[in-house]
């Protein structure tokens, strides 16, 4: 699966999905496999999500509606969660599942809502992810974590990686079959307190949408 001389560019052809929940350090994801050649869509935007459902909707296989170029997706909700779906429409991709410590993540999530709640008081955030619920957050975690670790127990095409701490290429590089590069692994969004909230953003999918997702 080389990003930089695979000449395969069909339809079905194996991808590489990252299957993290959102604050995994999903964009640092999407900026390592860009360094190793391969074309990734990171979140995409409402556009990426309504193509997927548009896909869902017509019983179509998941990536049918999105930019045939792409070879890694993250951080879009309707594809994470439905790995099974991906596995069976796009035999021999890999899938990371990226993860950090659950305190951490939680952490992360309460104060991307502290920034949506100053952005909406200030007119420039128009979304709905206003409310700390750190028990959904803490169903949606252990669902999510629990569906992946079942199906992909003892399989060579997986991988668990915490970027958050002390990042490597090795295990990445292996799982992809590419040469660890050169230059240090990216961490995106270090300090998110920095970063001002995006009204387009999707927001982390609910209780009920988590189980209706399962595959």
């Amino acid at each position: 699966m080389d990003g930089h001389s695979d000449p395969d560019r069909s339809p079905d052809r194996p991808r590489i999905f990252g299957i993290g929940l959102n604050k995994t350090a999903t964009s640092s994801f999407h900026e390592a496999v860009t360094i190793l050649g391969f074309e990734s869509l990171h979140y995409g935007g409402p556009e990426a999500a309504a193509a997927v459902q548009r896909a869902l909707d017509a019983g179509a296989p998941l990536l049918s509606n999105l930019d045939p170029r792409f070879e890694a997706f993250s951080d879009i909700g309707l594809l994470s969660r439905r790995f099974r779906i991906l596995d069976e429409q796009y035999p021999g991709s890999r899938f990371v599942l990226t993860t950090r410590p659950f305190a951490d993540w939680i952490d992360s999530r309460r104060r991307h809502v502290e920034r949506n709640v100053a952005a909406k008081a200030a007119g420039t955030y128009t979304g709905t992810f206003l409310v700390v619920d750190e028990h959904k957050w803490t169903e949606e975690w252990d669902v999510h974590m629990e569906r992946a670790h079942r199906y992909f127990a003892g399989r060579s095409d997986f991988l668990e990686i915490d970027l958050t701490h002390r990042a490597e290429w090795a295990p990445l590089c292996q799982l992809l079959g590419v040469a660890q590069p050169d230059v240090s692994f990216p961490w995106s969004n270090r300090d998110t307190a920095l970063h001002a909230p995006d009204s387009a953003r999707e927001e982390p999918t609910s209780e009920s949408e988590t189980r209706r997702s399962a595959p």
